[in-house]
C-alpha cells in the first residue's frame, strides 16, 4: 500500500508542477516560436483591426472602453492575472517604467479575468491598489487580446508600434529597464 500512495504522490507532484510551469512560461508551442521571439524579441506581424476592451475605474485608471492599439500612439500592455505570484513581483518594475515613459505610450495592464463570476470587480480593484496600479487597468473578458498579442505565460508584456507592429513582446517577470527598452522599441 505504503508503494502506490508514494507512485500516486509522485505523480501529484509532476503534474502540479507541470501545471505550475505552464501556468507561468505558457504552452510551449515550438511551432509558432521563432528564434527571435524565444530571445524576447517580437513576431514580424502587423494586426490592423483594433480590439475595444473595457476599462475599471481604480488608481490611475478610469470606466469606459480603450481600443487598441492606439491609432495616435504607440501602445504598451502588460498582460496579469490576481492569481499569478509573478504578476504581484512584476508590479514595481511597471510602475517603474511608467512613470519613465507612460506619458508617451498607451500604457495599459490588462487582465483577461472574468470580472463579475471568477473574481468581483471589487477585488479585482482592491488587488490594483493592494499593489500600487497607477495606469490604465483593462479587462479582456473574451480574451481577444490576449488571443492576438499573448505570446506565452503571465506576466507578459508587448510593445505596438503606432501602426500597429508589434515590436518587442517577452514572457516572465521583467525589470524596469527591461520594460523601457523593449517600450521604446515601438516609439
Amino acid at each position: 500500500m505504503r508503494r502506490r500512495e508514494l507512485l500516486a504522490g509522485l505523480g501529484s507532484i509532476g503534474v502540479l508542477g507541470g501545471a505550475g510551469l505552464v501556468a507561468i512560461e505558457g504552452v510551449p508551442s515550438v511551432e509558432n516560436r521563432s528564434e527571435h521571439q524565444a530571445n524576447g524579441e517580437a513576431a514580424d506581424r502587423t494586426e490592423t483591426d483594433p480590439i475595444t476592451i473595457e476599462t475599471i475605474t481604480a488608481p490611475g485608471s478610469r470606466d469606459g472602453q480603450v481600443t487598441i492599439p492606439a491609432s495616435d500612439r504607440s501602445t504598451f500592455i502588460d498582460f496579469f492575472g490576481t492569481w499569478c505570484p509573478p504578476c504581484v513581483e512584476q508590479m514595481p518594475a511597471l510602475a517603474e517604467a511608467n512613470k519613465r515613459v507612460g506619458n508617451s505610450v498607451l500604457f495599459i495592464s490588462v487582465t483577461t479575468e472574468a470580472v463579475g463570476r471568477s473574481v468581483a470587480k471589487r477585488e479585482l480593484v482592491n488587488w490594483w491598489k493592494t499593489h500600487d496600479g497607477n495606469w490604465l487597468l483593462g479587462v479582456d473578458q473574451r480574451a481577444a487580446l490576449a488571443a492576438r498579442y499573448l505570446e506565452g505565460g503571465y506576466p507578459s508584456a508587448v510593445a505596438i508600434d503606432a501602426s500597429g507592429k508589434v515590436q518587442w513582446s517577452k514572457a516572465g517577470v521583467k525589470t524596469a529597464d527591461q520594460l523601457v527598452a523593449g517600450i521604446r522599441q515601438a516609439l
